[in-house]
């Protein structure tokens, strides 16, 4: 039998070390689908719930493998599915790959069935390269530039395939005229250095600081011992931005965790107080968490020109790799004698922990929401994965969790899309099949598709050399982060028809298909479910009942505007005495006494 042009894509997908691809299957894909059947299923069709949930699994792969993820859907709806995971990875700059399928070529322009432009559909979210293969001879040389593009850009890109071509015999590229060929997949990558002269004025900017303070983003994930070494010299403290939150431990006394809304108390203290910025690898949007302007100098490092100089007004701009330019910058800085600056700096942060353990052990009804990550923390293993979702939990996420060992933790950053913690899960467990892994998500994230992808798990957990994938739901009946906004932003009592959600038994769901399940609603209960997780030899769902009244406090925030916020809610909001005790209560514990720590 001849080898089609949907053989020779498989083909070609193996070749580039592609195992898997994240799909669900559709008419305008049939060809591609009856290939994975005689490639007897390499790469591996991996059939999810959703073609959504596809493209956000294949962002979870690709951040976690550090190789590009790849998804495929149908035509038509299918496609239009793709699209709010294939801007996930837009946004957090992540190399995917959408194979899509398209109705048959003798159709178009015929207003047939699912026939939708997809030229136009894809232009602003695979921007980088977008490629419709009208003939078997443009594939490889299209396949090959959308994989080379998505990792040099590191973004997405989309291969359209027609139905019916799909089903044609290949027939590769000839050396004539109009006839395009393509080299063999590599991925050997060199890596840039900023010019000396750059560096030369960064490392003189830095040494007339005092009180350096760095920020780093998930650009500085290939360069950890390099940031270590720059706080060492400078006496910095380092903060992170939420998609670099697992680039250096948070054991480290020095590290003042997230930055922003979500962000750490010591983290905002120094930005408020720094005279000198080093940003490594960021592009954290909100500059109000940065120094005021004109407060501090400033050095970006950044690999990508594009994003430099966007964010805060600095005055030198390093092109190049992290870790490179880092390892140029170093030698070339005086080491800070004074060590003042990093000693307030340890003590802040010292301080924060106490109160982070402190907000966590507060009672709450049922159980405080900042315990079930406080309680992870104590108990995860060094080698897990992390994938959280966007909502109230993000904060707990972004607060109380310890990053050490080797542990990976990634969200959807700066789209803050609801729903991709599971899928980003069940793409990180393809990834490294010997790692447990732990998604957070809230009940509305739950609802969305976590439910569904709950099926997928089970379907392939056996495929997994480690079944230990807990997936923890913040069970809470509200949407609980846009509630908390509603109030803060104008002082609006919680609207019950459009914030609370209807009960769900997530536990007894995850029974019905054969996963574990724990059902906690009281906090003594919180320790001992994780423990039951981590030793389990399955997926589990851990259903924790919380409280919806714990407020995110902002680190910015006094008590007085915490006061008012409340005050603002007494005539109308449900909860509001609840609300206020729960309020108060949490931020008078950056107001007390450290505890001993001896």
């Amino acid at each position: 039998m001849s080898e089609t042009v949907a053989d020779h894509l498989l083909r070609r997908l193996r070749e580039w070390g592609v195992d898997q691809v994240f799909a669900y299957p559709g008419d305008g894909i049939n060809g591609i689908v009856a290939a994975f059947g005689r490639a007897d299923d390499r790469p591996r069709f991996v059939q999810v719930r959703h073609e959504e949930m596809a493209a956000f699994a294949a962002v979870g792969h690709a951040k976690f493998s550090g190789s590009v993820g790849v998804c495929l859907a149908t035509s038509g709806p299918g496609a239009i599915h793709l699209l709010n995971g294939l801007y996930d990875a837009k946004l957090d700059h992540v190399p995917v790959v959408a194979i899509v399928g398209q109705t048959s070529r003798s159709a178009m322009g015929g207003s047939y069935q699912q026939e939708v432009d997809l030229q136009a559909l894809f232009k602003d979210v695979a921007g980088d390269y977008l490629v419709e293969v009208n003939v078997a001879e443009q594939l490889p040389n299209a396949l090959d530039r959308a994989i080379r593009t998505a990792q040099a850009t590191r973004s997405p890109t989309a291969v359209i395939i027609p139905a019916d071509l799909q089903e044609l015999e290949y027939t590769a590229p000839r050396h004539e005229f109009k006839h395009v060929p393509s080299s063999p997949p590599s991925a050997a990558w060199s890596t840039t250095v900023a010019p000396a002269e750059g560096v030369a004025r960064a490392a003189e900017l830095i040494n007339a600081g005092s009180k350096v303070a760095i920020l780093i983003g998930q650009g500085a994930r290939g360069a950890a011992e390099q940031v270590r070494e720059l706080a060492e010299v400078t006496g910095a403290g380092v903060a992170k931005a939420l998609l670099g939150k697992d680039v250096l431990s948070d054991e480290l006394p020095w590290v003042t965790g997230a930055i922003g809304l979500l962000g750490t108390r010591p983290s905002y203290e120094m930005m408020r107080d720094c005279d000198t910025l080093v940003i490594v690898g960021s592009n954290f949007p909100y500059s109000q968490f940065l120094p005021e302007f004109g407060q501090a100098r400033a050095v970006q490092i950044d690999v990508d020109g594009r994003h430099i100089g966007l964010r805060y007004p600095t005055e030198v701009n390093l092109v190049g790799d992290s870790a490179h330019t880092l390892d140029s910058l170093i030698p070339l800085l005086v080491p800070k004698t004074d060590r003042s600056w990093r000693t307030t700096i340890e003590g802040n942060v010292a301080s924060w922990w106490d109160t982070m353990d402190r907000q966590a052990a507060l009672e709450a009804k049922p159980v405080n929401p900042m315990r079930i990550v406080s309680e992870l923390s104590a108990r995860i293993p060094l080698d897990a994965i992390v994938t959280a979702d966007s909502g109230s939990s993000t904060n707990w996420y972004a607060r109380h969790l310890k990053i050490r060992g080797d542990i990976r933790a990634s969200l959807s950053g700066t789209l803050a899309s609801m729903g991709p913690a599971v899928p980003y899960a069940i793409g990180a467990k393809f990834a490294h099949p010997d790692r447990p892994v732990v998604a957070l998500v809230g009940d509305g994230a739950m609802q969305m598709n976590g439910l569904a992808e709950l099926i997928t798990i089970a379907r392939y957990r056996h495929r997994w050399s480690d079944q230990r994938l807990v997936v923890c739901v913040f069970h809470n009946n509200d949407l609980n982060q846009v509630t908390w906004e509603l109030r803060a932003m104008g002082g609006a009592p919680k609207f019950e028809e459009s914030q609370s959600l209807p009960e769900v038994d997530y536990a007894g769901f995850a029974r019905s298909l054969g996963l574990a399940a724990i059902t906690v609603e009281h906090p003594d209960q919180l320790g001992p479910a994780w423990d039951k997780a981590f030793a389990a030899d399955s997926p589990m769902v851990l259903d924790v009942h919380c409280d919806p009244e714990v407020p995110p406090i902002p680190p910015h925030a006094t008590f007085e505007q915490v006061r008012s916020v409340t005050e603002a809610v007494l005539k109308g909001d449900p909860a509001a005495l609840h609300l206020i005790t729960q309020g108060a209560k949490t931020k008078l514990q950056e107001f007390l006494p450290d505890r001993d720590r001896d």
